[in-house]
């Protein structure tokens, strides 16, 4: 799919037909967490998965192969969990992956040094209005309530020119995410999650920017859905918003279900 070309809605009639023609009992089915699995509220800590999407999620984690792969480090997902999924991939991909345990490490001794480097480069005054926030192996700052958005986001991009090493950069609502050169992103791990498990096929539910790296890989062996429209994504189906996840995970329950007859 083109960056021009837009997505579908997934329950317009082609969209389940496609569904329904891509899934089998090999799937590995991936999903975001923020904003996908849960809503997005004011409070980061204070997500929960809704009681119909956690019933439909457990199901689906006792017949296939699930993994979550989130932007929040994996102890900070665990709190939020109600289940164990097969795979819990934290910062973007940069935390979690099998095989990368002492890279992981690498990642986590830059994100020191960032945040080392940013109490510097930083006024005492933007310090106590931006909210930086170490992952282990990624760096947020966050600038929601830095009183002067346009003011906070433009200090906090000429702070992070100055980074040494630089990192990869991914905005978000009010958020700059650093992550170090070399780490995987989620596009990355869903692949290597492909590999590890023998998964001919891969299904890919995301909502954000971070989700694009997935989206973009246009493999025709992985089926992307984007939460909410959006102009310019790589996804090839979207839902409308947070509450069809319910509707989505049933879909899937029920295609799966015709493999067990």
């Amino acid at each position: 799919m083109s960056s021009n070309q837009p997505s579908t809605y997934l329950f317009e009639k082609n969209g389940c037909s496609a569904l329904d023609n891509f899934i089998d009992r090999e799937t590995l089915f991936a999903f975001d967490l923020d904003g996908t699995l849960v809503p997005i509220v004011s409070d980061p800590g204070a997500i929960g998965i809704p009681d119909p999407v956690r019933k439909e999620i457990a199901v689906l984690n006792e017949q296939a192969f699930v993994a979550v792969i989130t932007g929040r480090s994996r102890l900070d997902a665990l709190r939020h969990l109600a289940f164990a999924p097969s795979f819990l991939i934290g910062n973007h991909g940069a935390e979690g992956l099998p095989g990368w345990e002492s890279r992981t490490q690498e990642f986590v001794c830059t994100v020191k040094e960032w945040q080392n480097q940013l109490a510097v480069l930083l006024t005492d005054d933007y310090q106590r209005r931006v909210v930086i926030e170490n992952k282990g192996a990624t760096l947020s700052l966050h600038y929601r309530h830095a009183g002067n958005i346009k003011e906070a986001h433009a200090l906090i991009l000429d702070a992070v020119r100055q980074l040494v090493p630089q990192p990869r950069r991914i905005s978000g609502k009010c958020i700059e995410n650093l992550i170090p050169e070399g780490a995987p992103d989620k596009g990355f791990a869903l692949a290597l999650l492909m590999l590890q498990t023998g998964s001919p096929n891969a299904f890919f539910t995301g909502d954000d920017e971070t989700d694009e790296d997935v989206f973009r890989l246009q493999n025709k062996n992985i089926f992307t859905v984007r939460v909410g429209r959006s102009k310019g994504s790589r996804a090839q189906y979207h839902l409308r918003g947070q509450r069809e996840i319910v509707r989505l995970l049933h879909e899937i329950n029920r295609i799966l279900a015709h493999f067990k007859k």
